[in-house]
């Protein structure tokens, strides 16, 4: 029992994670169709740039929770400015050409933005400071910390804003009118490119959250950190049903849960010939048996034919 709880607990860490990320997938796909490959080292950016700043300013004597919030600000504007380039000279010009034109684009986004890191930060594995309290804290059994009780509350804090903000403000009814239509949207007054570009700021911001939570919760960062979680984030979209952001926060708990539960449980089902470093098996059976059996998700919002 108390292995359930542990596990419970590291897949809802893990989960709150990669639903932050298929957040800014599903945003992004909702509006203009696109699938942005280079989301991942959105995280991987924003996770080193929060360590550049913790290791900059550590010295100043800072509590860990400034520092912290600080350095979160910071990977949030630079992932938010970083995201808006993106989109503006990579997506914009090829807005409408074939499909397959701006997926390429967003694969070599991908690989351009880790080599960069790599150019920048060097490719080896930083140590992140630990910045807040790691004691452990007991729960029926099993322990966690401060640090993944807080990404779980902040996830669903930030699920409920994203909420508000998309259903209760001028901002989120143009992204749903673009969304539906973005030429008569342009006719009732809405200015689609700056809509676009709103959406990829804010996906931008939700990467940058998730990578400094990914930083502090696993205490390392290097320059290809992002692609695993991003394809995981995309998959959690697609599990949960892209272009609907209940089913992506669905979805990427319910990947975290599945291959946190694999991981604990899978050597004992194969005898031990399978150990916990296969979870990552999980993820992509999941992708597969969504996609054969139900490629609208779990909670599918079926996206409307463009006039």
């Amino acid at each position: 029992m108390d292995t359930f709880i542990q596990q419970l607990i590291n897949g809802l860490v893990l989960g709150s994670m990669y639903a932050l990320v298929a957040l800014g997938y599903t945003m992004v796909y909702g509006i203009i169709n696109l699938i942005n490959f280079a989301h991942g080292e959105v995280l991987m950016v924003g996770a080193l740039v929060s360590w550049t700043v913790v290791t900059t300013l550590g010295s100043l004597g800072w509590p860990g929770w400034v520092l912290l919030l600080v350095a979160l600000l910071a990977a949030m504007v630079v992932c938010a400015a970083l995201n808006f380039l993106i989109e503006k000279l990579a997506y914009r010009p090829l807005r409408n050409a074939p499909r397959l034109a701006p997926l390429i684009t967003a694969m070599g986004m991908s690989l351009l933005l880790q080599t960069l890191a790599m150019i920048i930060w060097k490719p080896d594995y930083k140590p992140f400071p630990i910045l807040l309290p790691d004691d452990p804290i007991d729960v029926m059994g099993a322990t966690t910390n401060l640090v993944q009780i807080l990404i779980i509350a902040v996830t669903a804090m930030t699920l409920a804003g994203l909420m508000a903000l998309i259903h209760g403000t001028r901002l989120g009814r143009a992204m749903r009118a673009t969304s539906e239509n973005p030429r008569v949207a342009q006719l009732m007054g809405v200015r689609p490119d700056r809509v676009i570009s709103a959406t990829f700021i804010i996906g931008a911001m939700l990467a940058a959250l998730a990578g400094v939570m990914w930083a502090a919760n696993y205490g390392s960062v290097q320059h290809t950190m992002g692609f695993l979680p991003g394809l995981k984030a995309f998959t959690a979209a697609v599990f949960g049903g892209i272009g609907n952001l209940p089913g992506a926060m669905l979805g990427g708990v319910l990947l975290g849960l599945i291959e946190s539960m694999g991981a604990g449980y899978i050597g004992d089902l194969t005898g031990g010939v399978l150990g916990s470093h296969y979870q990552d098996i999980f993820a992509f059976a999941v992708l597969i048996l969504v996609l054969t059996l139900r490629p609208q998700g779990l909670l599918g919002e079926r996206v409307a034919d463009r006039a």
